[in-house]
């Protein structure tokens, strides 16, 4: 993603997480860690690209969950600062 990605972003979360309830605010900054079978795909995937063995469809599946991942990611972070009260929140 480029910066201006970045911030757009950022600004479409913030906005989502304005409207959170303090209980959804905190469903979101608890959430769980991937299920064992996306990790273990993940992590094999991560290893082929390490290894530079990805086939084109690898490439773009493993792309799409490293997207995803950010973005709930960012999701996590801004529901933690709202229950934790955090004034950039």
């Amino acid at each position: 993603m480029n910066q201006n990605t970045d911030v757009m972003l950022e600004r479409f979360v913030d906005h989502l997480t304005r409207g959170f309830t303090p209980e959804l605010a905190k469903h979101f900054a608890e959430l769980p860690e991937p299920n064992p079978e996306f990790q273990e795909r993940l992590d094999e995937l991560a290893d082929k690209a390490n290894e530079g063995t990805l086939s084109p469809a690898e490439a773009k599946e493993y792309d799409k969950y490293i997207e995803y991942m950010d973005f709930v990611a960012l999701m996590r972070l801004k529901a933690r600062s709202r229950v934790l009260g955090s004034p950039s929140s």
